[in-house]
């Protein structure tokens, strides 16, 4: 095993396993850590899990001083902690629990799908002897992962924890495997009993999923086996609810195809590095961009439903992106997302139009430009992705080919002006407020930020360039009372 591993990670096993070994505790490596090294996964942060017979928080704690790491127990009751070390830029989480049994393989027995179920006791790392001979794999994980197969490892896995129903997918796509024919039948007969998992457990997983190339493909599978009703009750309003002639597909419908559209785009500019870079940007915790914007997808017409109404014998969905923003915001507080996570989503679905309305006219102007990229702010790339997915999934009989390669030229091309402007230095107030109360003795009032607001468009577009300039302006804009 020791030429899998890089220097800073043998060494760290190593002083865990002397610490053990003068405490007479036999500590066993478990579960994913295992299986990646098998795969020869390379992750950039490291997660090891090991098992003890008793005593596993006790024996955490004193390690955690030993090797001056962070501690947290995670479950007292199971016997469960974690302890998070950093050694050069990169963070190991270790967590260590009791056996869930007498024996390991009692403990094994509980655990979710046989990939995971394997044990190697840690001394065993340092030993001359083939891995082979050295694995404890009492229920054919290495068998399952040769033959690339998600299975069970007992019928009572979906009864211990609901959570594996949606971890059987989350692995299915992070590896490709299968998810087999018994597995699959338990998981539609307990499918119910994921609304007894915590939101935050599900948000993770579904991230996973969100955050593949190919997520359209297990999004559709959990739509399927309807355990995305299950988690997501709110998107079945969106069912069978018919648009108008631009759109082939119903609204639910529409939403998976712009999902599946945008894995597509992504996928076409896999080369673009400053896209990849963007999409790759972590937002919150392990959160990447590339899995919230696809949150987005799934959320960027949920407002339809409720929006539609039938105007001179069409279908209108008018102001369908204000409503959607309600259901947004539920939904990120049901998976408890960060307040930054809340502010792109929010983004995306209120200003999802805006890209085809730019597209609408034959030249884009600069202060419509600049208006854009100042209400879009960072998600201005998210909302252009979004909107040529979004483009590309309505194929109704008005919609044409020469409207949509319009469309994504226009769009594609303010994406590049996004990353141009980013390089661009920032620009700085010409006039700011205490100039305003100064030169006009005004009072703080909500027209200074009007007139701030003006000013900086103007100055952006290049249509003023000094401070005597700007005052000029300001002085007009307060003439007429604030309006343009």
């Amino acid at each position: 095993m020791a030429p899998s591993l890089d220097k800073e990670e043998l060494n760290l096993l190593k002083i865990i396993f002397n610490f053990a070994k003068k405490r007479k505790v036999k500590l066993y490596l478990v579960g994913g850590y295992l299986r990646d090294l098998i795969l020869k996964r390379e992750k950039e942060n490291l997660d090891i899990d090991f098992s003890l017979k008793k005593g596993a928080i006790s024996f955490g704690c004193k390690l955690a001083k030993e090797i001056k790491a962070g501690f947290v127990v995670l479950d007292k009751e199971r016997g469960c902690c974690r302890l998070v070390k950093m050694i050069n830029d990169k963070t190991y989480t270790l967590d260590f629990i009791d056996f869930r049994g007498g024996t390991l393989e009692q403990d094994l027995l509980g655990r979710d799908f046989t990939i995971n179920a394997l044990g190697l006791e840690l001394g065993a790392v340092f030993h001359d002897k083939p891995l082979g001979d050295l694995f404890i794999d009492p229920y054919h994980g290495r068998r399952d992962l040769k033959s690339e197969v998600i299975r069970m490892v007992s019928g009572r896995a979906f009864d211990d924890d609901p959570l594996r129903i949606l971890r059987a997918f989350s692995l299915s796509s992070i590896f490709g495997f299968k998810i087999d024919k018994e597995t699959l039948r338990q998981i539609k007969t307990k499918r119910e009993k994921l609304s007894q998992a915590s939101y935050e457990r599900i948000r993770d997983e579904l991230f996973k999923i969100l955050d593949r190339p190919n997520s359209f493909e297990y999004i559709a599978q959990l739509d399927k086996l309807k355990i995305l009703k299950i988690i997501f009750p709110d998107f079945e309003i969106m069912r069978r609810v018919r648009q108008g002639p631009y759109h082939h597909l119903d609204v639910w419908e529409h939403t998976l195809e712009t999902l599946r559209q945008l894995d597509i785009l992504i996928q076409e500019l896999k080369n673009y590095k400053e896209i990849q870079d963007y999409l790759n940007e972590v937002i919150s915790s392990d959160r990447r961009r590339r899995a919230l914007i696809k949150l987005g997808a799934l959320l960027h017409d949920i407002g339809k439903p409720r929006a539609k109404r039938r105007v001179g014998g069409k279908t209108k969905f008018h102001g369908h992106e204000k409503i959607g923003l309600q259901f947004t915001r539920n939904i990120a507080k049901l998976l408890k997302l960060s307040n930054d996570e809340l502010n792109s989503l929010e983004k995306m679905v209120f200003l999802h139009l805006r890209p085809g309305y730019l597209a609408d006219n034959e030249e884009i102007t600069p202060r419509a430009k600049f208006r854009y990229f100042r209400d879009a702010q960072k998600e201005a790339v998210s909302i252009l992705l979004l909107s040529i997915a979004d483009q590309r999934a309505t194929r109704g009989r008005l919609t044409s080919r020469t409207t949509r390669a319009h469309h994504e030229q226009i769009a594609l091309g303010l994406v590049k002006e996004y990353f141009r402007k980013q390089k661009e230095k920032k620009l700085v107030r010409l006039v700011n407020g205490d100039d305003l109360i100064k030169e006009f003795n005004l009072k703080p009032s909500p027209l200074i930020g009007k007139i701030l607001q003006e000013l900086e468009e103007l100055q952006a577009i290049g249509k003023i360039e000094t401070k005597t300039q700007g005052l000029k302006v300001a002085k007009k804009f307060i003439k007429v009372g604030g309006k343009r």
